[in-house]
Order: C-alpha cells, then sequence, then structure tokens
C-alpha cells in the first residue's frame, strides 16, 4: 500500500484508508474482520468519530494488540467542542477505542464554540500525548483562513471532506488551499452517498474500460484518481473483508494523463456551487 506524509506530521499514512460511518449496523463480526483485513495490507489509517454511534468500539476489538500499526483518527463533535467539552470528549474517545492515544483528532464540523477554545484543548491534548496531531472536517476556504489565523501555520493536520467523482466541488479552492500550506486532504465518501456511477451509464463504462486495462474494478480507478493529487488520502468503507482487499488494490493502480483526462470528461468538476457540500 502506498503510503505518504500526512500533512505536516512525520507520519506516512496509507494513501488509501478504512471510514467506519456505519460500521456498527451490520455483521459486528465481519466489520472486526474487514478491518483487520485492512490492516493486513497496510491500510492502517482508520477513521471514525463519537458521532458515529458504536463504531468506536468495532475499531477497538479490531486493533487490539495491533495499535502500533495503525494510524487512528477520531472527531469531536460541534456540540462537545468548547475547552472542556473538547478535553472530555477525547477521554469518551480513549476509553471507547481502548487506546491512550490518538494519531489525529478533528472538529467535525464548525459549530458554535469558538475555534479558539476548541484548539486550545487539541494543543493541551497534544502536549498530553493524549493526540499526536490534530485537524478539521468540512471546512471551506474561509474556515480554513480563519483556523490557519488562530492556530497559526503548521499546526493543522488535515481538513476532512467530501469528495467524490460526482463531487469536485473541493478542486475548486479547498484542495489547492490545502495542498499550498501542507494539510492533508482526506476524502470521505469516495464512492458517492447515493450510489456508485452504474456500468451502464456512460461514466460507468469509461471507469470500466480503464479498469480493465488495469485489471482493476471501476471503484479502484475511482480512488485511483481521487488520490492522483499528492496532498489527497481517502478513507472508504468496507464492511466486508472481500471489499477491503479491493479497496487495498486501488494504492498500486497509477493512471496516465490520458486517463485522468478521459474521467475529468466523464466526471466534470462543474461551476463552484457557492458553499462547501456535506454530509
Amino acid at each position: 500500500m502506498q503510503q505518504r506524509r500526512f500533512g505536516r506530521t512525520d507520519r506516512a499514512v496509507s494513501v488509501i484508508g478504512q471510514g467506519t460511518w456505519y460500521i456498527d449496523e451490520g455483521d459486528r463480526r465481519a466489520a472486526i474482520e474487514a478491518l483487520r483485513r485492512g490492516i493486513d495490507l497496510g491500510l492502517g489509517h482508520i477513521d471514525t468519530a463519537e458521532m458515529y454511534g458504536d463504531a468506536e468500539l468495532v475499531v477497538a476489538e479490531a486493533i487490539a494488540g495491533r495499535r502500533d500499526e495503525v494510524f487512528v483518527v477520531s472527531k469531536v463533535l460541534p456540540s462537545n467542542a468548547s475547552y472542556a467539552g473538547t478535553l472530555a470528549a477525547c477521554e469518551r474517545s480513549l476509553k471507547r477505542l481502548g487506546t491512550d492515544r490518538l494519531d489525529c483528532y478533528l472538529l467535525h464540523w464548525r459549530g458554535r464554540y469558538p475555534l479558539e477554545e476548541t484548539f486550545r484543548a487539541f494543543e493541551d491534548l497534544r502536549e498530553a500525548g493524549k493526540i499526536l496531531s490534530w485537524g478539521v472536517s468540512n471546512f471551506d476556504v474561509d474556515d480554513l483562513d480563519e483556523a490557519l489565523a488562530v492556530a497559526g501555520d503548521g499546526r493543522i493536520a488535515c481538513n476532512q471532506v467530501l469528495y467524490h467523482l460526482r463531487e469536485r466541488a473541493i478542486e475548486h479552492g479547498v484542495l489547492p488551499w490545502c495542498a499550498e500550506r501542507g494539510v492533508a486532504v482526506v476524502a470521505y465518501s469516495p464512492f458517492g452517498h447515493d450510489g456508485f456511477p452504474s456500468v451502464a451509464s456512460a461514466g460507468g463504462r469509461v471507469l470500466a474500460e480503464i479498469g480493465k486495462a488495469h485489471g482493476a474494478t471501476a471503484r479502484q480507478v475511482a480512488l485511483a484518481f481521487l488520490t492522483r493529487d499528492p496532498a489527497v488520502f481517502a478513507i472508504p468503507k468496507a464492511s466486508r473483508a472481500a471489499h477491503t482487499a479491493d479497496n487495498a488494490m486501488a494504492g498500486d493502480i497509477r493512471l496516465s494523463e490520458v486517463e485522468i483526462e478521459r474521467i475529468e470528461q466523464a466526471f466534470p468538476r462543474g461551476q463552484w456551487p457557492g458553499s462547501l457540500p456535506m454530509i
């Protein structure tokens, strides 16, 4: 599995990781096996959040005895993101995950609490060794500008955002902003929340044709396309070990400029929508 430096941290992290939203709602044993299979295949970047129900508990079982092999990310809800609330939320996540530290801790989205409070808590948690880095999620360019002014250069490790073939809004401003400043971009829901392009569609046929040339699936091609920029990581969710293995293979695909152009034409970026999409 290809690894890249995660923002300005000193950590090399798998380009393809593992998301866990809704992973607690299906077969728990299968979900744990899927996460463990991912670790076996080098998908050590595991993303979760306090909002995701019992996902942190599922992750805890999956990483038991293998903590040093993984890069664990969790998130604090905006409603808990006061100074004291952030400290307490982190302690809850650490307990649920069965670990003494998070590799990265994120503010899930902007809320009513000033960024100064949340970031001060993040820094205190980092100094205490309870988190090793911190970042944000669902931040638009204006939010990032404010966050940078509050935090200072080099503190924000990543911005986790919605990014898939049919939703490329981050390419207008967020991705260039992050790439220029050494902030990792983590793509959530990289297959789209409302369904992946059908093979019967024009775009689906393009993905299938490119996939055939690489001995890969359309989904693997999609992941390779989304992570073509060196600032980008992707965290697809897989509830079955076989699906995890499929995702892992995307890390070995290198698309040509011609193939990238074909995908860009099949799934055009479109105009800036005016605000950052999120789910």
